[in-house]
């Protein structure tokens, strides 16, 4: 654990280093849960930091595409900044075009979380806690999200999300890493090639709005 800065209103951040007996590091601030750095072996056992992130607070702080971030209370869009739950429309921040984004204009990546570290034989975590008032950005309920990273002997970086609501509420957790498993200083991800064992797919309309069809792939 090290000091990592302050945000604007003064509240201090930490950065908590893990890492484990086969040489794989990972680094993760409580702003925001944001991992900064992931460092692992290829397939030659060469090691690299293959996620996106920035060496200081300040940058974060700066702005940034979330950027290995927790991302909540909803991740994607929620169409025009509102939805109707139980009879009640509620309406959101519209911070992406017409559209509601990741939780709004302070989201869950902006946010200091409370830090807890854990220490267990054949792995470390970090375990991260944020309360999100009823209203906050909206969204009706008071959330209690907890978020798990869990770095593994066998070199696996797990995360594990919960949450906790006293009234119904949209919820949707996701991580927002970028990865680049060639490593820091390579020319990029265009020689990357990922399979995704599907059938169908959601297509979107010109605002990134699912339109509704499940589309054959084929």
């Amino acid at each position: 654990k090290s000091f990592f800065g302050k945000t604007e209103t003064g509240q201090p951040v930490d950065l908590y280093t893990l890492s484990n007996s086969m040489g794989m590091t990972v680094k993760i601030t409580n702003y925001g849960g944001i991992v900064t750095s992931l460092t692992a072996p290829d397939r030659k056992g060469k090691f690299d930091d293959v996620v996106l992130g920035f060496d200081s607070l300040q940058k974060y702080l700066e702005g940034h595409p979330y950027f290995g971030a927790i991302v909540g209370r909803y991740g994607n869009r929620i169409a025009k900044g509102k939805f109707t739950l139980n009879g009640i429309e509620y309406k959101l921040a519209t911070n992406n075009g017409e559209n509601h984004l990741h939780g709004g204009v302070k989201g869950f990546d902006k946010v200091v979380w409370q830090a807890e570290e854990i220490h267990k034989k054949d792995e470390v975590g970090l375990r991260l806690r944020y309360l999100s008032k009823d209203g906050e950005e909206g969204y009706p309920g008071n959330l209690s999200a907890v978020v798990t990273y869990t770095l593994t002997g066998n070199n696996e970086l797990k995360i594990d999300y919960e949450a906790e609501t006293d009234k119904a509420t949209p919820v949707n957790l996701t991580y927002h890493g970028y990865f680049n498993l060639a490593g820091e200083d390579s020319d990029g991800i265009l020689g990357h090639l990922m399979t995704i064992h599907a059938d169908r797919y959601t297509p979107v309309d010109k605002g990134l709005i699912p339109t509704g069809e499940l589309k054959n792939v084929q």
